[in-house]
């Protein structure tokens, strides 16, 4: 058993920024960060697009940057919650720059703002197409400098624990697994946080890493936390194709943004048969466009054209992406590139206040796997690394606000750990694995009241499966995964049925009003 000050699942920006946060504020805080697999691998490392701030404030401002949030949140966002984070913005991307980050400049030296989807204004700093890795060696930087700050590689995170014996719903430590061992171990501390991402994994195509299964929110679920909007799955328009393969290579909005052309295959731009804005529209109205198009089509997918660009521009602003088309045997400046939409982003999670606060005592939710209320139905583009670093800020002075407290440290029997054939045949839950995301699809998401139920009795079916092996085998890592999986994906179709429901019953009313 291991006690600390703080402890911290995930290391993404909103968890590595929030231990440097505490580390500054005090140093003397013991914080324990706990990562499912090796730390680099995050949702993080593969943001390529940017962070939005309004920064050019004689041609943007806060209300421009407020109302495009607003407006791609379909009305869903909590505007005091836009409002705090957007003015919170320049501050917190100063204090990166302060870190260490760097970004990319124009001649003159000020910062290059690109334009992205939803965006009135140029307004989304970057460093090339690989912002989000930059700024996690930024972090890591700091943290390893840190010597009050230790690092778990490798442990997956089980369960919150929580004081049954509490008049409240208290949380006091995690249990976790590390290695590839099964042996269950606890941590306890005074503050209990989750930033552990969200749940790309659960669907057909996605962006995410593996690593991106739902942990989070089914453990916070199980602690009795608050659960909002899951039915909000954003999908990114425009991933890489590739035929047979479910983790797509994600291609920046900001290549739309840059002049890309997206046609179907015909090699008609159809996007203005959608919305007049064309390739700039949000994700959310791209993504059913495209779907529309390949529905129509009978195609496999639709094609992003950048040929027409100058392609030295292209290649010096897009590395990264140039080079991943090369890979695979495209070349830009003479072919067109495959793409799909994928499922990228979680806008709903566990619902948290402005300082990320759970409803269950003690318990933090930071990230993509929160529901801050700043995203509304649709995240607009280059605001999730923004939400990460303002939330931070926010629980950082929180924690230390309650830190004082005193946490009930109780001993909690381990489990033995398990041998190795007392485990459920991994095949066998890669096989459950691939049925969650054969059902998991845009068209379950955004269909109708039959397609959701059937979804939800197929997913139901899977678990009773999977609960009876436990009956007879150890509760391993990998058994642990594919619950999480399955409990995120019920809740998912709950509330996206629930969401229709409602939906349904307001048109009804005034239709007949």
């Amino acid at each position: 058993m291991k006690t600390c000050d703080v402890v911290i699942s995930g290391t993404g920006i909103a968890g590595l920024s929030l231990a440097i946060q505490l580390n500054e504020r005090k140093p003397n805080l013991k914080i324990v960060v706990l990562t499912k697999s090796e730390p680099e691998v995050t949702n993080t490392s593969l943001a390529q697009g940017g962070i939005a701030t309004v920064y050019n404030q004689i041609t943007d401002s806060f209300e421009q940057h407020i109302k495009d949030t607003l407006s791609a949140g379909q009305g869903k966002c909590n505007k005091n919650v836009v409002e705090m984070v957007i003015k919170q913005a320049p501050q917190r991307l100063n204090e990166l720059i302060n870190w260490g980050a760097e970004f990319d400049t124009t001649t003159n030296g000020k910062l290059d703002l690109a334009l992205e989807g939803g965006h009135s204004q140029n307004r989304v700093v970057h460093y090339k197409d690989k912002t989000g890795f930059h700024i996690q060696e930024v972090l890591w930087a700091k943290i390893a400098a840190a010597k009050n700050i230790k690092v778990l590689a490798n442990a997956f995170c089980v369960d919150v624990i929580t004081d049954n014996e509490s008049d409240e719903n208290v949380a006091i430590g995690m249990s976790y697994m590390t290695g590839t061992d099964n042996e269950e171990k606890t941590i306890f501390a005074q503050a209990i946080v989750l930033a552990t991402g969200g749940s790309g994994q659960l669907f057909n195509y996605t962006s995410n890493p593996e690593i991106a299964t739902g942990d989070g929110i089914a453990m916070a679920f199980r602690a009795g936390a608050t659960i909002a909007d899951m039915q909000y799955i954003q999908y990114h328009p425009t991933a890489l194709y590739e035929k047979g393969k479910s983790n797509l290579f994600l291609i920046s909005e900001a290549v739309r943004g840059f002049g890309g052309h997206l046609i179907n295959s015909n090699g008609k731009r159809f996007l203005f048969d959608y919305d007049i804005r064309g390739e700039l529209a949000t994700r959310d109205i791209v993504s059913e466009a495209i779907t529309k198009e390949i529905n129509h089509s009978k195609e496999d997918c639709v094609y992003l054209d950048v040929r027409h660009l100058n392609q030295e521009d292209f290649k010096n602003q897009f590395p990264t992406i140039f080079n991943k088309c090369k890979e695979i045997g495209g070349n830009p400046e003479t072919d067109l590139i495959p793409i799909v939409p994928v499922a990228h982003y979680q806008c709903g999670g566990i619902e948290v206040n402005d300082c990320g606060q759970t409803s269950v005592k003690n318990l933090y939710a930071l990230g993509e796997c929160s529901c801050t209320g700043l995203h509304g139905a649709n995240r607009l583009a280059s605001n999730s690394l923004l939400e990460a670093l303002v939330f931070s800020y926010n629980a950082s002075k929180q924690i230390i606000d309650d830190t004082h407290l005193i946490v009930p440290r109780k001993t909690i029997l381990q489990n033995s750990k398990a041998k190795a054939d007392a485990v459920i045949f991994p095949k066998v839950l890669y096989n459950f694995k691939c049925q969650v995301k054969q059902i998991m699809t845009y068209r379950v998401l955004h269909g109708n009241q039959e397609e959701k139920m059937k979804a939800l009795t197929q997913l139901i079916k899977i678990h009773t499966d999977l609960m009876e092996c436990v009956d007879y085998y150890y509760r391993c890592k990998n058994c642990c995964e594919l619950e999480n999986m399955l409990q995120t994906a019920m809740i998912i179709i709950n509330q996206s049925s629930h969401a229709l429901h409602l939906e349904t019953n307001k048109m009804n009313e005034y239709a007949f009003s």
